[in-house]
């Protein structure tokens, strides 16, 4: 049976409308936003992605990409959050990687409560693993158990994880290199409160310190000989370079729908009408929507390609790159069209910037997006020219004309 996705986009939208209600205390606080995913569970939308036979409701991409952005319109930070869930366990139902033991173990707690999944790969001193260092986390094997002792930077979500996939590397003569799901009530794990961005604060994106933490030796998602490097799945990246723009594509709409709501509402006694009858505010609206169009119509094609199985090679990074410089242009020119109201704490507009502004922190940055995509571009290059083209024979006559049916 085809699950009826509708009623759940519906509550998605609804509920980014009451997160927005709340989104200025988390800002200012710095507190996470625990109420929101006892809300996003209740709607039954935590395990959207979910494989059905494990009590999810089987969604995509699409649906994915969805409810992330009706969430982000409200509150981004609670939106990266749940982005990361949901890419964790669309891996842990399409990947292959997963043992049946973990998937049901997560899959369980997810059915039976707020049970938050993601990743931890990030280093103080290695950084991304994007960038092609091995990680310097290391995982020892001392009987039946792992035991795994490193520093992990940026563990978006760590006040509500329950479980946490921290890349390392074996001590082995061979070493090998994987995702080992640890447990954060675990033995030996610490939390260092880092966290202190311009934007984005309430994902409490903190330190995870593991030192000397114990799992079962069966608790591997995937390990491989480190000398093959982390291994990514080209087509699941659409996941990541999908649902983190839409985040900051999210904070971009919140701040064109402040707008509309200041100049359609604000009318000053020298003008005598609302700011929104003048030509100047009405052409920067219409540049904005140019840039949100763009941003939804690139979102949209890389989800549905995805789920469809369609290729789209180096496609999807280029979108990343596109959908995040367009919602930071959009929370700029918001602020230049609504002066000094716009830069007032009292108004959101300037934590939305303050919030686009934080997309530029994923990795891969812009330039290596770029190297990238011009790397593609040498590669289909070098192909054609590989194959020499038989030229069309040139025709220097015209054909002899055809009679008119029924002419005299």
């Amino acid at each position: 049976m085809t699950t009826d996705f509708a009623p759940y986009l519906e509550k998605a939208e609804q509920l980014g409308k009451r997160f927005a209600l709340t989104a200025r205390h988390y800002d200012e606080t710095g507190d996470f936003p625990f109420a929101n995913f006892d809300a996003l569970y209740e709607a039954g939308l935590l395990g959207l992605v979910t494989a059905t036979e494990h009590g999810g409701l089987g969604g995509g991409l699409s649906e994915a990409l969805a409810v992330v952005s009706s969430v982000a319109r409200g509150e981004p930070s609670t939106a990266l959050v749940l982005a990361m869930h949901y890419s964790q366990h669309y891996s842990m139902r399409a990947s292959g990687k997963w043992p049946d033991h973990l998937i049901e173990r997560v899959t369980k707690a997810n059915r039976d409560g707020v049970a938050l999944l993601n990743a931890a790969q990030v280093e103080p001193r290695v950084g991304s693993p994007s960038h092609g260092s091995p990680p310097e986390t290391i995982a020892r094997k001392v009987g039946n158990q792992w035991r795994i002792t490193g520093h992990k930077t940026y563990a978006t979500g760590i006040p509500l994880l329950k479980w946490v996939a921290v890349l390392a590397i074996t001590d082995e003569p061979e070493p090998r290199l994987g995702s080992f799901l640890v447990p954060t009530d675990a033995d030996g794990i610490r939390v260092e409160k880092t966290w202190n961005a311009t934007g984005m604060r309430a994902t409490n994106s903190d330190d995870l310190i593991l030192d000397d933490v114990a799992i079962p030796l069966e608790d591997v998602i995937d390990i491989a000989p480190a000398s093959e490097g982390l291994r990514r799945d080209e087509r699941q990246g659409a996941w990541y370079f999908s649902l983190v723009p839409a985040i900051y594509d999210g904070a971009a709409r919140g701040a064109r729908d402040w707008l509309i709501e200041f100049t359609t509402t604000r009318a000053p006694a020298s003008l005598g009408a609302p700011l929104s009858t003048l030509p100047r505010i009405q052409d920067g609206l219409g540049q904005i929507e140019v840039w949100l169009t763009t941003n939804r119509r690139l979102l949209r094609s890389i989800a549905e390609d995805y789920d469809n199985g369609r290729p789209f090679g180096p496609d999807a990074a280029a979108v990343k790159h596109v959908v995040i410089e367009n919602a930071i242009a959009v929370t700029t020119l918001a602020l230049d069209l609504g002066g000094n109201p716009g830069i007032s704490r009292d108004n959101p507009l300037e934590r939305h910037h303050r919030d686009a502004l934080s997309g530029k922190a994923h990795a891969p940055q812009n330039n290596m997006i770029r190297i990238i995509l011009a790397k593609a571009a040498l590669g289909r290059h070098a192909a054609a020219s590989a194959t020499p083209l038989e030229p069309v024979p040139v025709r220097t006559h015209l054909p002899p004309r055809l009679a008119v049916v029924g002419s005299a």
